[in-house]
Formats: structure tokens, sequence, C-alpha cells
């Protein structure tokens, strides 16, 4: 098998596998479709050891997305360098469309090696946890204004209307309880979508809880 002093490798991500293309060292060398492989952090291992015997240096490069940096940090564990593109900047030849995982890991390999790529910043695992809070305490505090609105618009469609000054306050949920219905089914309604809100409510207190112990931590 040849081997070369670089090689630059294209790795187009999914949730289950990972298509790899291997670009030869020389500028005008090949670019090869070098196959799919398991996502899993095992198969990744394989595919590192496998390479090391036909390069001395590795360089990978991927396009962020959504599954994330370990495979990066996998990789620069084991002692190759590996970087995360932007996907919105990295070049289009004109009148390219179609994409399939095999095409994108080869355009990858051959631009990494012509150094057309441009790297994004990749957290560590200890930002990338903080991001995570974040997130969970964003999405928490969604849900619970969406529950909320639920409730006020079928209260609105049946005439309910509170008149108080501020809702979601002690005296709108004391209003709340004693809201009454012709129809039993309005009042299951009624129920489900107070339950939702509790437990909305309770969520975002516990996304809070989690953001300041993970402070107190640091």
């Amino acid at each position: 098998m040849d081997e070369y002093s670089e090689l630059f490798i294209g790795l187009d991500t999914s949730k289950l596998k990972i298509s790899v293309a291997v670009a030869d060292g020389e500028r005008t060398g090949d670019v090869r479709f070098h196959g799919d492989i398991s996502s899993e952090p095992a198969s990744v291992a394989g595919l590192v050891a496998k390479l090391e015997k036909r390069g001395s240096k590795l360089h990978f490069c991927y396009e962020a997305g959504p599954t994330g940096y370990d495979l990066h940090r996998q990789i620069i564990e084991l002692g190759h360098e590996c970087v995360v593109v932007a996907p919105s900047l990295v070049p289009k030849r004109p009148g390219d469309r179609v994409k399939t995982n095999r095409r994108d890991a080869v355009s990858l390999a051959r631009l990494h090696r012509a150094g057309e790529l441009t790297a994004v910043w990749v957290p560590d695992a200890a930002h990338e946890a903080a991001r995570d809070l974040v997130r969970a305490r964003e999405a928490a505090g969604e849900a619970l204004k969406r529950a909320r609105q639920q409730l006020q618009s079928f209260l609105l469609r049946h005439g309910r209307v509170y008149t108080g000054r501020k809702p979601w306050t002690r005296a709108h949920y004391r209003w709340l309880a004693v809201l009454q219905f012709d129809h039993p089914a309005h009042h299951i309604v009624l129920a489900e979508y107070r339950q939702a809100i509790e437990d909305a409510e309770v969520r975002l207190l516990s996304r809070g809880d989690l953001d300041e112990r993970a402070r107190r931590s640091r």
C-alpha cells in the first residue's frame, strides 16, 4: 500500500455512519472515497489506526452539525489534527447541487488539502455542557410559554377573560381554580392545560437549579 507523509481526510457525518474520503498529501494527488464506517468510537479508532499505516500525519475535517464535537475530541486524543468547518462557508462549485455523503466527503478532503475550509471554534467539554444547560433552560421557557398561550386561547374561545392586574399570579391561579363550564369535557380540558403549565413550571425551576449548581462547580 502506498505511504504518504500527509493525508487529508474528509468525513461526512450522520447519526449512524460516517462517509470517509482520503486525499493524498500532494496537491495534485488522488482523492479517493474510502468507504462508510459506523459512527461508533470503536469504528473511528479502527479507521484512524488503518490510516496511520498510510500517512505519518493525518488531517481530518468534518462539517459542524447535530452530531456535535465528540468525534473531534476523539481524533485529537488519538494524536491527529481535526478541524470542524462551517457548512455555510464550504466552497461550492457552480451547478453542483446534487449532495450525497460520498461526494461531500470527497469534496471536504480535497478542499481541506487545498486550505480552502474555514474552521469554527470547538468548545471543550465544559463549555459544551454549559451550552446544553442554556439550551435546556430556553426549551423549558418556551414550553411554559406555549402551555400558557394554549390555556389563554382556550379560555378566550369560551368567553373566560381574566380582568385582574397581572396573569400567572396567585390571584390568577385562584381564578382559574374556580372556573365553571357547562360541559364536563371543558373541565377536563382546563385541568389538562393547567397540569401542562404546572409541569412546565417545575421543569423550568429544575433547569434553573441545575444552572446554579453548574455555576458553583466552576
